[in-house]
């Protein structure tokens, strides 16, 4: 009989293929006709094309969105099958707010790694153009009664009581539930807390934009971003801004006292984006390029509900990654921290500089340090690109895996905040 370390199977290296995504574009502009799934299956139609996958089994598809009707809830299935891919590619849709589709990439690999499966897609669409607007649950029952109702006296008892106020609609509220703050208003707070100034964020916003302006001109982009609906590029990218321009919008979340505003935060964005995962031998097998491999992940949260700042739980995943992994946070050519915010960024970094920080919160004997700043989001960040919520993992993802091949060799560092005080950071390598 075999021993435990005779049965278990060896760890494989987990590709990535590539990544294509649309352009992401600002709510109700060039997507504003178009739903997740339009734009979640028109991604996977142009993976499939890059790869030349039509008709293939792929071992899974792993997907989701975070604004979401309830249509959508068999949204990565129907994706699949809007698709040339073959129909026994089973589809499979989660949510993780805006960490939704790194995470999707981090649970296909692990299953690549193990053995489970050969190949996988890991991808993720948004939209905030196409919001579910419901009625107040009141007139929602009433509507239940309705259908039920087998008698015209019993439709005219549905409506018994119905007061006009009972159509009011009810869009998506964009706070916490457990604090009734957006995610604006925590980022405020925790600029406060950590002593961000106005300018540093308008400088970070400036420097995505000429970034992300400079990789599209020098054709980095080429194949990452396939032109969608006559668009050829993200429309949020603003190559002529400067900091007088940044600095004088107004606050946006705390007209008084704040430092965030439009410009150095996220605009609501649409758009989708998909990461082609497979095994070394599925690779070869299928003639597929080998970009990098994505050599591991982990997620955290924090109690942002009684006083931790609600973006601040990339530092934990960071940090118990690069003790998994006996690397130092100073051990990258390339770091993509994701900009919901450009306070959000400025306060981890100067988190992981910290060491009270570093002791009291990340249990360490000293501070991660600083990074070379010059080698953080070379190509731009969110804030230039737009934050489509579920996209920007499988966004960030593809990016730094080209960036690698482009660079020949090296080692980058992925960091996402998230909706609900959670984070999730991975590491990519191109030996």
């Amino acid at each position: 009989m075999n021993n435990a370390t005779e049965s278990t199977p060896a760890i494989r290296r987990v590709v990535i293929a590539g990544g294509v995504r649309v352009p992401f574009c600002r709510s109700n502009t060039a997507y504003a006709d178009l739903s997740n799934l339009d734009m979640l299956a028109d991604t996977l139609q142009q993976l499939s094309s890059r790869f030349d996958l039509a008709g293939k089994k792929i071992d899974e598809v792993l997907a989701g969105a975070v604004t979401t009707h309830s249509k959508d809830w068999n949204l990565a299935r129907e994706a699949v099958l809007s698709t040339d891919l073959s129909p026994a590619t089973p589809g499979i849709t989660l949510q993780m707010a805006c960490g939704t589709s790194l995470q999707a990439a981090l649970m296909s690999a692990a299953k690549i790694a193990s053995g489970q499966i050969d190949c996988a897609i890991a991808a993720g669409t948004d939209t905030t153009s196409d919001v579910p607007i419901v009625f107040k649950r009141k007139f929602a029952r009433r509507l239940i009664k309705l259908g039920q109702a087998r008698s015209f006296k019993a439709r005219l008892r549905a409506f018994k009581g119905f007061g006009l106020g009972e159509l009011t609609p009810q869009p998506p509220r964009n706070g916490e539930p457990r604090t009734g703050l957006s995610m604006g208003q925590h980022c405020e707070l925790m600029a406060q807390e950590w002593g961000i100034s106005r300018q540093d964020q308008d400088q970070l916003t400036l420097e995505s934009h000429q970034k992300a302006a400079a990789a599209y001109e020098a054709g980095f982009f080429d194949e990452l971003v396939s032109a969608y609906q006559g668009v050829s590029r993200d429309n949020n990218i603003r190559a002529d801004s400067s900091l007088e321009k940044l600095a004088s919008l107004k606050p946006a979340f705390d007209r008084e006292n704040g430092t965030l505003s439009a410009g150095n935060s996220t605009p609501l964005t649409d758009g989708a984006a998909a990461v082609l995962l497979c095994s070394e031998d599925y690779a070869r097998a299928h003639n597929l390029p080998i970009q990098a491999y994505l050599v591991g992940g982990r997620s955290s949260a924090i109690d942002f509900v009684h006083g931790e700042g609600l973006l601040m739980a990339p530092t934990v995943a960071v940090s118990e990654l690069l003790q998994q992994n006996n690397l130092s946070l100073q051990d990258f050519d390339c770091y993509e921290i994701h900009e919901a915010f450009a306070a959000q960024a400025l306060c981890t970094l100067k988190a992981w500089e910290d060491d009270a920080f570093c002791r009291d919160k990340l249990g360490l004997s000293q501070a991660l340090g600083a990074i070379d700043r010059n080698r953080m989001n070379i190509k731009g960040g969110s804030l230039a690109f737009g934050h489509p919520f579920a996209a920007t993992g499988a966004r960030i993802l593809g990016s730094l895996a080209a960036i690698l091949e482009e660079k020949g060799s090296g080692r980058g560092l992925i960091s996402i905040c998230t909706a609900g005080g959670m984070g999730v950071a991975a590491i990519v390598e191109r030996p």
